[in-house]
């Protein structure tokens, strides 16, 4: 694995429970951590039970008992780390967004391409779509309960940008993250308003927002935060992102419309991923902060007797839930990483094409940089692709 911060313990809580709870075709090795830091990429190998640590990931990638890459470092290294590892016959778990620019992303799309003719699998990690709840919506809507999709909301928001004196991490620095609140979390929504729907976004109108224009800079990391310096600096990417989205219609009409919403001002929101799609006979509703429900409202039964109701998505049938615990007993933000590990590993030894591919996070690369195009131009429309 390499990068060892936030992502890094949920990735390594995902390695090391998945082959305890579902029966994997192969068993994974949690054998090297890379960061640049010594004491503290020492530090984490201990606390998240790696093998061992290194400060050079080129050297790792080089060993041949490496089989499997796992990419959680900020944006801006994604392209280089992964391109070397395809290129040297790795398997590729990258995080999301796949890259900072739609090059880099073209450019790690080729090199999977390349690597897949030969078997290797690459993989983007929106984890999200591992959860049951997630997975479930997306079955009943591929089965017609809702009928054909006309509307799409979607918004992801949180609180823990709201101090203005809270310190400037990279991920407020446009060189090392790409994008702010549209890249880091707006991009969840636009996902899974895709997966859940089978639909692509063709073109995007809206605006980004920078609320805060300076920050201090950032003393010791903690979290997705960490301490403020003494010294300033220049946040350079959104805080907030607004925007409409035009869904390519299958049968050649005009296709439906979304409204996304992705911010890290949201008073009060701490992790709101939030999507509702309705559609001519029903309509589907989940939400984050409470990710073991499902609100399901069916328009064809007598209208006495329609309304939203609560399915509580915790039943063995349920997707991924048969190895976790008795019906009932809820799942938290960690389980996805273990159900991710579990998809990607039997991927690997199958060699059936792991998903979410690469492919899919150019595409939502290309989806962001509209946004971005659109903001610059007064909010006019922009093609995706």
């Amino acid at each position: 694995m390499i990068g060892y911060g936030f992502m890094g313990a949920t990735h390594s809580q995902g390695w090391r429970v998945a082959p305890r709870f579902f029966d994997l075709p192969a068993e994974p090795v949690m054998q090297v951590v890379v960061g640049r830091n010594e004491d503290a990429v020492s530090a984490a190998a201990r606390k998240w039970g790696w093998a061992e640590h290194a400060t050079d990931w080129r050297d790792v990638i080089a060993r041949d008992d490496i089989d499997v890459v796992d990419v959680v470092t900020s944006g801006d290294s994604h392209a280089e780390i992964a391109i070397a590892a395809l290129e040297a016959g790795k398997h590729v778990l990258c995080e999301k967004p796949l890259a900072n620019t739609v090059a880099e992303a073209e450019a790690m799309v080729a090199a999977a391409a390349r690597a897949g003719a030969a078997g290797t699998q690459s993989m983007v990690g929106f984890t999200y779509r591992r959860v049951p709840a997630v997975a479930y919506a997306r079955s009943l809507i591929a089965d017609g309960r809702i009928g054909t999709v006309r509307q799409i909301r979607a918004s992801y928001r949180q609180d823990w940008l709201m101090d203005a004196e809270a310190p400037l991490t990279w991920r407020l620095q446009k060189e090392r993250a790409g994008s702010g609140s549209l890249g880091d979390i707006g991009v969840h929504a636009v996902d899974l308003a895709e997966h859940l729907t089978g639909l692509q976004l063709t073109a995007v109108a809206g605006v980004l927002e920078t609320i805060v224009t300076e920050r201090p800079l950032m003393g010791e990391s903690i979290g997705l935060s960490g301490t403020a310096s003494a010294e300033r600096g220049e946040v350079t990417v959104d805080d907030l992102a607004i925007f409409t989205g035009r869904f390519a219609d299958p049968a050649g009409g005009a296709g439906a419309l979304g409204s996304f919403e992705a911010t890290r001002f949201a008073t009060g929101r701490k992790n709101a991923l939030r999507i509702e799609i309705s559609g001519s006979t029903g309509a589907l509703a989940f939400d984050l902060e409470r990710m073991n429900q499902l609100e399901f409202h069916d328009a064809t039964v007598p209208p006495l007797e329609q309304g939203f109701r609560t399915i509580l998505v915790t039943e063995h049938d349920h997707p991924y839930l048969a190895p976790w615990w008795p019906p009932g007993h809820m799942l938290g933000y960690e389980h996805a990483f273990s159900n991710q590990v579990h998809d990607f590993v039997n991927a690997v030894v199958t060699g059936e094409a792991a998903t979410p591919s690469f492919a899919e996070g150019l595409h939502l690369q290309k989806v962001l940089e509209a946004v971005q195009q659109s903001s610059a131009a007064d909010a006019a429309w922009r093609p995706v692709d």
